[in-house]
């Protein structure tokens, strides 16, 4: 393992240790797929970091052409989960676009329209597509039901299954690039931000999900440094308290910013070569067709996605 990388691979080790409850990271170079981390296979409760394998569902079969972002879902009682957001309110029978939904999903991390999803691709269909792109620990086997021990059960990945995922979309290879390009866009409106950003210099950019139960916090993104993203998966369980988790996650941040700063130097000087050449920059306006964060509003959606051209990725599975 180069040299940077390596040494963050003993700090996160000497960390582990004064760790509060248990603990897991994942930190992957997205240029060269490089990786390291500590627990990184150990599957954990997830919370609320679920909500990208089933963002990541829902453009599959966006993809398959089986709907688009304007269709509109009703509010169903069964829907309801009064655990996070501000869906659960509204009136049952109200209609919401599927754009809107996800939006509501992953930014203020909405639990009902989390479930109205869920609902419209299927649970089996998300385990699915999280088995094909080969995510081990990675499964849904309920709706969202935040009361009962059971979610600590029902929703569960790990460090390395979410950095595996968020890699291939950082890549732009996740379903295809439009997708990737939608989803980290949808990331980017994550409104929560006192964990993984908080110890990172003003401005930077990234695209990032957290989860909270009450002994257990999460925070898993793709953090932007310049041309040199990085992937950074942080789990943590069975806390004493979640400001113990906070501080965790900080730390680990901050280590790995550090190191990845480090490593991409190392990487030009000594020539190491990136798996993918393509620039790895952090979408801009200019990046189309990325949309930029004013089209994920309940009044705005993206366009459709182009169609399939000669350089396309694969097609998605059909299911």
């Amino acid at each position: 393992m180069p040299g940077p990388l390596a040494d963050l691979q003993a700090q996160l080790s000497a960390y582990a240790v004064r760790a509060p409850g248990r603990v897991g990271v994942a930190v992957q170079d997205v240029a060269t797929g490089v990786t390291t981390g500590i627990n990184s296979g150990a599957e954990m409760p997830a919370a609320s970091t679920i909500k990208i394998p089933v963002m990541v569902e829902v453009f599959r079969q966006l993809a398959l052409g089986k709907f688009d972002l304007n269709k509109r879902l009703t509010l169903l009682r069964s829907d309801k989960d009064w655990g996070s957001g501000d869906l659960c309110d509204a009136r049952t029978g109200n209609t919401y676009t599927v754009a809107r939904l996800l939006s509501l999903m992953i930014d203020v991390s909405d639990n009902t329209a989390t479930n109205m999803l869920i609902r419209l691709v299927g649970r089996r269909n998300i385990n699915q597509e999280m088995e094909d792109l080969g995510l081990t620990h990675t499964r849904l086997t309920d709706f969202i039901r935040s009361e009962g021990p059971h979610i600590r059960w029902a929703l569960r990945s790990s460090p390395a299954d979410m950095a595996h995922l968020l890699h291939a979309m950082a890549r732009e290879q996740l379903i295809d690039e439009w997708s990737s390009r939608e989803m980290i866009q949808i990331l980017r409106g994550q409104e929560h931000n006192s964990l993984i950003p908080a110890p990172l210099p003003p401005g930077t950019e990234i695209a990032h999900k957290t989860g909270t139960l009450h002994d257990t916090l999460n925070d898993v993104g793709i953090v932007y440094e310049g041309n040199d993203p990085y992937v950074i998966a942080v789990m943590t369980t069975d806390l004493p308290t979640l400001d113990s988790g906070r501080r965790f996650i900080r730390g680990v941040s901050k280590m790995a910013y550090s190191a990845l700063g480090k490593f991409a130097t190392w990487r030009e000087e000594n020539g190491f070569d990136p798996l993918l050449e393509a620039n790895h920059a952090a979408p801009t306006d200019a990046a189309s067709p990325a949309p930029d964060q004013q089209m994920w509003t309940p009044q705005n959606v993206p366009a459709a996605p182009p169609a399939p051209g000669p350089a396309a990725t694969a097609a998605p599975s059909q299911r």
